[in-house]
């Protein structure tokens, strides 16, 4: 390698080096950023004054303020302070804009980022206030589409809708070729609810507004059901509970019945069966005759005993034959 391409080489690694550390060294001076506020932050008019104030994280030697990115006035600062104050009396057209503040640390030493920026928008009551109609009217049911309209068709270049309760626009329109912006709610909830108004940015200025104009007022309704609705549920409600409880009382029924039923033939069964024992005592028949033998009387018993079979074939014995003696005979 020639002594030219080393020293090229050891000249760009020295580069990048230097190039790292001074990317390090502009890191470690970037302080927090500050945050701005503005007293008051809306409702400004021309002529007011606004005071805007800057939060500082840590002590600062000085802060700086920027209106639409360029310097605007500087404060310096004791190290005890941790807001700088700025106030803007006698607030002018020219006054409107957005603002930022940065401040130089004290230790450590270093300039820090910018603050988010705020804006200060300015109304002039010299404009008329922008028409505003709402349709459908007023009372609407829950899902409706619901349109509201701001127009002016001399100066209005943007229009913005407002809504009471919320510290900003909710929307911001361009008009039409009449002057006229119009803002769409997508199926209402009773969210939507509420008390609408409009204003506008006045054309050819910057942050300058007219002022509020006429209100709406917007009310959302639950849907009505259709009639028979709310009956026809109940009466269908009724219908299942008792359907049910009819079922089921007929299924119990039947399952007593079946349950008596097979009872009773399984004791039919077993007064069937060959060699069972009655269920009651049976009555015992005799058939007596009478005869002499040898000077004794006998009485001939035959047994007979009722029962529940059918008759008997022919192969069937005899009941038997019981003799018994029924008394002697004495001399003649």
């Amino acid at each position: 390698m020639s002594p030219r391409c080393s020293c090229l080489m050891t000249s760009m690694a020295v580069n990048l080096i230097l190039g790292w550390w001074l990317v390090a060294v502009s890191r470690a001076q970037q302080l927090p950023r500050p945050s701005l506020l503005l007293h008051p932050s809306q409702g400004v008019s021309l002529g007011n004054t606004v005071t805007l104030r800057c939060h500082l994280p840590q002590p600062a030697t000085r802060v700086e303020l920027y209106r639409d990115g360029q310097w605007r006035s500087r404060k310096e600062m004791d190290q005890e302070q941790d807001v700088a104050e700025f106030s803007l009396a006698g607030i002018k057209k020219k006054d409107s804009g957005t603002y930022q503040c940065q401040y130089q640390g004290l230790a450590p030493a270093g300039t820090s980022e910018k603050s988010d920026p705020v804006k200060l928008v300015v109304t002039d009551h010299s404009y008329p206030p922008p028409g505003i109609s709402l349709s459908p009217k007023e009372h609407v049911e829950i899902g409706t589409n619901v349109t509201i309209q701001c127009s002016n068709q001399e100066y209005g270049a943007a229009f913005l809708l407002h809504k009471d309760g919320h510290s900003s626009p909710i929307q911001q329109q361009e008009p039409d070729y009449w002057g006229t912006a119009t803002f769409t709610l997508f199926g209402v909830t009773p969210a939507d609810s509420g008390t609408y108004r409009c204003s506008y940015r006045i054309r050819g200025c910057c942050l300058l507004f007219s002022p509020l104009g006429d209100n709406v007022t917007l009310e959302v309704i639950p849907r009505p059901a259709p009639p028979g609705v709310n009956g026809g549920a109940s009466r269908d409600l009724v219908a299942v509970v008792v359907g049910r409880w009819v079922a089921v009382i007929v299924f119990i029924i039947i399952l007593t019945v079946s349950v008596l039923l097979v009872a009773q033939r399984r004791r039919m069964q077993r007064d069937e069966s060959p060699g069972a024992t009655p269920r009651s005592p049976e009555a015992v028949q005799f058939q007596v005759s009478t005869g002499d033998s040898e000077g004794l009387t006998y009485a001939q018993l035959q047994a007979v005993t009722p029962s529940t079979h059918p008759p008997a074939s022919s192969t069937t014995s005899e009941p038997p034959i019981i003799y018994a003696v029924v008394g002697t005979r004495g001399p003649r």
